[in-house]
């Protein structure tokens, strides 16, 4: 064993959640070590290459959109999509009444003062669909950072790498941890391999060649390591019974060092883990036509008029449409026996609604050039990260009438159970209901609705129309895949960001923060989430775990 290192905080993993913990640590004057098992290229982890999006309540966006919210509205929302019943979301509850209060009041203004702003149009997701004490947002609430995830990475990395340069802070790539080291309960520090240097790009698979080993002594210790949704075979193992039978087939939306790896660590250490059984995919997956890391999937964020379709044609059921509930979608898709899904849509809807998750596939809002946006968002024509997934993508069909597509949707892998005449009986079925100013369909309903709304009517929601119109083609079909993301359990920690011992008490020396916590408290969302509030999660513990072990030191 080498000789150790010693500092005051020790942070493993430098997604978001690290990055801002080390931030917090080092403005009160702390010594901060880094580590994590990948080369130093993938500083800022899966926040990166997020879409950035950020949940505040009754912010300067939205009322200037003539949107009114309130956290009355937001905890109601917010309680009636998380569905807490279990003894083990006492601190669940508590972080999210927290982080409620900090998405109304100080979130938005802090991470202003730190260069961060948002684009103007805040979004409608999870739009539930239940009624008012269902799952959903009841107004639009999804803000998105100007400059995407890459901007929210930032300033933090900007404050980590000031330190660095003058010595208060180490940050140390190709570190791998296999044991907290505990001495008479107390973490006190971490030891593990040190990994070959690697000059693999941001996202893509490095070698696990171990060169030597490393121990590090720190007064307090945070594990920020991420979750689990880049091992196929641990979200396989807590999947849960109330989500069926786990797809034999997915893609993975966050590259492979995502692995979990840590979460048994850290409870070998006496953390407890809480709500492994919780999860959240997303049903609108895409393959990737240019992949990154191994079975790199994307995820469609639609707008809500695409026809969505099981893999035998059958529409599902309300509301089950696209942007509305994305756990309850999944839950039924289950039930199918099959592991895809299709949108039927036209070239109408996907020029005004289809918008990609990830930074990279939005070069005009990451980039934040006003021109592209302009063009890309309100011109004639797909995007042009919209455009290449229709000239290569392996699960888009486009033709020119519904016979055709229904022929190329059978001749792609598992399109062979389509069933041609449901798929006309319902896309007929469905035109026929936007003839005219009356309907029973609900979607159709749905979407006149949404238009009333100047955001969805701006860039997100095409006006309702027949698919089969001339005018509005050609029609387009896509193969949709279940998506790996986040897992919503972890390490249960208390408002301070201190990991708990299955007794209650804190472990001394131990915090946790990020997805390895559940973005708080080991499942601050419940069952599930209200989008937005992912990175936020992130932000929001790392800022406490960073300031409580600063504390402690």
């Amino acid at each position: 064993m080498t000789a150790p290192v010693k500092t005051d905080v020790l942070v493993i993993g430098w997604g978001l959640a690290g990055l801002v913990a080390a931030s917090e640590a080092l403005a009160v004057g702390k010594h901060v070590t880094v580590i994590d098992q990948e080369p130093r290229a993938n500083l800022g982890g899966q926040a990166w290459w997020s879409f950035g999006g950020l949940f505040f309540v009754d912010s300067p966006e939205q009322r200037r959109m003539g949107i009114r919210d309130s956290p009355e509205l937001a905890r109601q929302d917010w309680f009636g999509t998380a569905g807490f019943d279990r003894e083990e979301d006492a601190w669940p509850r508590r972080w999210a009444e927290a982080y409620l209060e900090f998405a109304h009041r100080e979130k938005r203004e802090w991470l202003r003062a730190k260069g961060v702003g948002f684009f103007p149009v805040v979004g409608w997701a999870e739009r539930g669909g239940y009624g008012a004490t269902g799952p959903g947002n009841s107004v639009p609430r999804f803000h998105i950072a100007w400059g995407t995830g890459p901007a929210l990475v930032a300033p933090f990395q900007a404050d980590l790498e000031r330190a660095e340069s003058v010595g208060r802070a180490t940050v140390l790539p190709r570190h791998r941890v296999r044991e907290l080291t505990v001495d008479a309960g107390t973490v006190t520090g971490a030891s593990g391999d040190v990994l070959a240097p690697s000059g693999a790009a941001r996202g893509a698979e490095s070698s696990r060649q171990v060169v030597g080993d490393f121990r590090i002594e720190a007064a307090a210790t945070i594990v920020a390591s991420g979750g689990i949704g880049g091992n196929h075979d641990l979200v396989r193992r807590r999947w849960p019974d109330r989500l069926g039978s786990p797809p034999a087939t997915m893609v993975t939306g966050v590259p492979a060092y995502v692995d979990g790896s840590m979460l048994e660590v850290t409870e070998n250490a006496g953390a407890h883990l809480i709500n492994g059984d919780r999860m959240w995919h997303y049903v609108e997956g895409l393959q990737n036509w240019d992949p990154i890391w191994p079975g790199h999937g994307i995820r469609i964020l639609p707008g809500p008029s695409s026809l969505w379709l099981d893999a035998t044609g059958r529409r599902l059921p309300v509301p089950l449409y696209p942007g509305f509930d994305t756990l309850g979608t999944l839950a039924h898709l289950r039930t199918t026996g099959h592991d895809h899904s299709w949108f039927v849509l036209s070239q109408k809807i996907v020029e005004k609604e289809f918008t990609l998750s990830g930074s990279e596939q939005n070069p005009d809002l990451t980039g934040k050039d006003l021109k592209l946006l302009l063009r890309s968002r309100l011109g004639k024509g797909p995007g042009g990260p919209v455009q290449n997934f229709l000239d290569h993508g392996a699960d888009f069909v486009v033709r020119d009438d519904l016979d055709a597509l229904v022929r190329g949707m059978r001749e792609l892998p598992g399109g062979d159970v389509l069933d041609a005449d449901l798929v006309r009986s319902e896309v007929e079925a469905r035109d026929r209901e936007v003839g005219n100013a009356f309907t029973k369909d609900a979607q159709i309903a749905m979407l006149r609705s949404a238009r009333a709304y100047r955001g969805d009517r701006l860039i997100r929601t095409a006006s309702p129309h027949r698919l089969l119109d001339p005018a509005a083609g050609p029609l387009i079909a896509v193969k949709l895949h279940v998506l790996t993301r986040k897992s919503l359990g972890g390490i249960e920690t208390d408002l301070a960001s201190r990991a708990l011992g299955a007794d209650g008490d804190p472990v001394p020396g131990l915090y946790a923060a990020g997805e390895a916590s559940g973005f708080g408290g080991g499942g601050v969302h419940g069952y599930r989430a209200l989008e937005g509030t992912f990175v936020g999660g992130c932000l929001f513990s790392g800022r406490a775990a960073g300031r409580a072990a600063a504390a402690a030191v």
